[in-house]
């Protein structure tokens, strides 16, 4: 599709350097053989005076002679011009396609990117969709062909389909979160850092408990410029993600100071850190690294997507670097308000 787009746009390209190309072409034409006859004309003007003066002569040819070589000498510089012209044209025309073709493939790459990519998360998103939705259909198929069971066993096929809906439900939240902060504008005002990172501790208090994890805060205090709620999602979205995939008892700290006219907002874990080969798609969605930081932790990689595009909406910067020591760290690094 986009090698036909392709030649489509480069045919358009050529097309409107072979307007352009022949109308300058002609327009020059037109100019210098303006020129060149009111040159000759002159001359001819010039000639004519010194021949009734007495002051010309010619040599054995009379005025009529001189002026049929002037009209011959003229008819041979229009011939070359000529010639000269669809030589340029021809040059213009060859060199003209090849970057036409180069300019459309240019033009084209952003869209054909953007196209691969929704085909590519569009069918992730469907395996995504259909893993729990076939662990709920078979649980309940196996079920049903039992005779008997017990009520034990009844609340747990139940907890395990609530546990795939509950996923199901996160899954959709997610997906409708990524349309909805790509398309609307957040109006962003004047906000306290200590009520964003509050707010998303709080929210995430559970699941630090689940795993005896510490959650220290280090920010300095200042405001920042932006919408509230995104940022405490966004937040927790990463500390989530150091949760997750830091130790269990572990230490994950939310740390943050002013840095000219932006505040760098941080969460830091002591899990393995990114792999070099993870880190430059580690905020596309849907995308799951194979190593150690996803091998003990399920999810379906639209957090960090998400915490990315959250944001970019709140005009801020999100990027990951491993630390020395050990763990990952998210850096937020957001308008600050002085």
């Amino acid at each position: 599709m986009f090698k036909s787009a392709r030649v489509k746009l480069t045919l358009f390209y050529l097309a409107i350097l072979l307007v352009f190309s022949f109308t300058a072409t002609i327009g020059f034409r037109l100019l210098f053989e303006h020129e060149y006859n009111r040159s000759n004309d002159a001359e001819r003007s010039g000639v004519k005076q010194l021949f009734l003066r007495g002051l010309y002569i010619p040599g054995p040819r009379p005025y009529s002679d001189f002026t049929n070589l002037q009209e011959g000498q003229a008819g041979l510089v229009h011939q070359r011009l000529n010639q000269d012209l669809v030589l340029i044209n021809i040059a213009a025309l060859a060199i003209g396609g090849a970057l036409s073709y180069w300019f459309a493939g240019r033009t084209l790459r952003p869209i054909e990117e953007a196209h691969m990519a929704q085909a590519r998360f569009a069918t992730d998103a469907s395996h995504e969709l259909r893993t729990p939705l076939t662990n709920l259909r078979l649980e309940n198929e196996v079920f049903l062909r039992q005779r008997h069971f017990t009520e034990m066993e009844a609340r747990e096929l139940i907890h395990s389909n609530l546990e795939e809906v509950q996923r199901l439900e996160g899954l959709s939240s997610n997906l409708l979160a990524l349309t909805q902060y790509s398309q609307t504008p957040l109006k962003l005002v004047g906000t306290p850092v200590a009520s964003v990172v509050a707010g998303a501790i709080k929210q995430k208090r559970k699941t630090a408990k689940d795993k005896e994890v510490s959650v220290i805060d280090e920010t300095v205090a200042a405001k920042v410029l932006g919408h509230q709620d995104s940022l405490e999602q966004a937040l927790g979205i990463l500390l989530d993600n150091a949760i997750k995939y830091g130790p269990e008892k572990g230490t994950v700290t939310i740390g943050g100071k002013p840095d000219d006219n932006y505040y760098l907002l941080w969460v830091r874990d002591e899990g393995p850190g990114v792999s070099a080969y993870d880190m430059p798609h580690i905020f596309e969605r849907l995308y799951r690294g194979d190593k150690a930081r996803t091998s003990k932790t399920g999810g379906y990689g639209l957090g960090l997507a998400l915490a990315q595009i959250i944001a970019k909406a709140n005009g801020a910067e999100l990027k990951v670097q491993n630390v020395p020591s050990g763990g990952a760290c998210f850096i937020l690094r957001i308008p600050q308000v002085k």
